[in-house]
């Protein structure tokens, strides 16, 4: 089949190019097998272009081909997989490992999810990643309060996107997030963010924070920066509050760092991983996905933001746009 390969194994975006000598992944146990109409961008692509993905990579990347998130149609089934689930023909679009920058990938029946009608193929590929993460944020490892006060870093992302319309949906008080074009805060206002905090233009989140709460600070705070907002990140937390890392684009280490404002206002320090998670997990995540948060995307109370539609024989050009930060959503890709 023919999926997209990196020239040695690892490089710039112009070293991508679509191989046709990649072999066909094999339907076994309760797998089903997909032809892929779209999949969706994400930054750990890039790490895994450049080969330094800072986990050890699962076994099921099909030989390194990158991707995580696909939409497409039922092409054969395991032999274990469920009477009556699926059938041959049937719009699909799932979460897996990796494999998915190709015609073809496999995917455990228990990952796998009907494409609702009214969802087409470029939108559902952006849908799995971003939303299951922003589940975690926000319900599994965030557990966010009634009424909360929440701040979100990187809100024009697409784990920003879905964790701002998924904290809205859950009832949050007011939203906090923070962004770096005039472009990107109207964007996150418009899907619920009810203040947009410009860093590039000098606004420090936490004085608007602690303004707009009369000191009291945030409940929950969705952290994908690390270093540079850490400081600010304790400062802006209420008593008893949660900061869930789920990313570092900042960098890790925290210098002069001192306990004392996380222990007097007993703040918890969660963080969390999709990926590399256990088939199980993964399998709880979606679950909650397909009951609480999928009806809400077919009703369009909420939406996941396209960016950009490439073909992905442009695949160097799109991931040129996700590496240069200048999209504002999903940077999606058609197998043509």
């Amino acid at each position: 089949m023919r999926a997209i390969s990196v020239k040695d194994g690892h490089g710039p975006a112009s070293a991508m190019f679509i191989d046709d000598s990649v072999p066909d992944p094999v339907v076994r146990n309760d797998r089903i097998l997909v032809h892929i109409k779209a999949f969706g961008l994400n930054r750990m692509d890039i790490w895994q272009r450049r080969a330094n993905y800072p986990y050890k990579l699962p076994e099921e990347t099909h030989g390194n081909v990158m991707g995580v998130e696909f939409s497409g149609i039922v092409l054969d089934l395991g032999p274990e997989c469920s009477s009556g689930t699926f059938h041959v023909g049937d719009r699909v679009f799932g979460l897996v490992y990796g494999g998915a920058y190709a015609e073809k990938v496999t995917i455990s029946e228990k990952m796998l999810m009907p494409l609702p009608s009214e969802i087409s193929f470029e939108e559902g590929a952006g849908i799995p990643e971003t939303f299951f993460t922003a589940i975690q944020a926000i319900h599994l490892v965030g557990s966010i309060p009634p009424n909360a006060n929440v701040l979100i870093h990187a809100g024009a992302s697409g784990v920003g996107q879905s964790a701002i319309q998924l904290a809205q949906l859950a009832g949050a008080n007011k939203i906090f997030t923070t962004a770096g074009t005039p472009e990107k805060c109207e964007l996150v206002k418009s899907l619920g963010a009810d203040f947009a905090i410009n860093y590039r233009a000098g606004e420090d989140f936490a004085e608007v924070v602690a303004r707009e709460t009369d000191g009291k600070g945030v409940d929950l705070i969705v952290d994908l920066i690390g270093t540079d907002y850490w400081e600010r990140n304790v400062k802006s937390a209420a008593v008893d509050s949660r900061i869930v890392i789920i990313a570092l684009m900042s960098g890790s280490k925290i210098p002069d760092f001192d306990m004392r404002p996380l222990l007097t206002k007993r703040v918890w320090i969660c963080t969390t991983t999709l990926r590399v998670r256990q088939p199980k997990y993964q399998v709880k995540v979606k679950e909650f996905f397909v009951e609480n948060i999928l009806p809400a995307l077919v009703e369009r109370k909420i939406k996941t933001v396209v960016d950009r539609i490439y073909s992905w024989s442009q695949i160097g050009e799109a991931h040129e746009r996700m590496e240069a930060n200048q999209n504002a959503g999903k940077i999606i890709c058609t197998v043509d």
